[in-house]
């Protein structure tokens, strides 16, 4: 009983977190735009066309827009999954473990992964 207690704790806490990071603020680790003069020849940089600029800009707000809905949706379903394991365990008794709360406990676990990792391909 230790073991499941100590499992669903862990599980609620990584929900917990996967739900709280969102709200972390993000840094801005951009690099300084380079001057628009070379100092070793001389003459300008090319440039890139300001069009394309703002289409990357604009493809990467869309993907980091989607990056963060699909991290609500998955902190969320991380919730419920969570809550649903409380559940079984509390229905169980120290002489019978369901297989129910195995199956739920290793689907919460890839669901935490995927929601880490897509929290650090940011």
């Amino acid at each position: 009983m230790f073991r499941i207690n100590s499992l669903v704790r862990l599980l609620v806490f990584l929900a917990v977190l996967a739900c709280a990071a969102p709200l972390i603020p993000q840094v801005d680790t951009g690099q300084f735009p380079p001057s628009a003069q070379d100092p070793q020849l001389g003459r300008d940089r090319e440039r890139k066309d300001p069009d394309q600029e703002k289409r990357e800009r604009d493809m990467e707000k869309a993907r980091n827009k989607e990056r963060q809905q699909t991290l609500q949706k998955d902190t969320a379903q991380l919730l419920q999954l969570a809550t649903e394991l409380k559940q079984y365990v509390d229905k169980s008794n120290e002489n019978t473990l369901s297989l129910d709360v195995i199956k739920k406990a290793e689907e919460i676990e890839k669901l935490a992964h995927k929601v880490r990792e897509k929290m650090r391909s940011n």
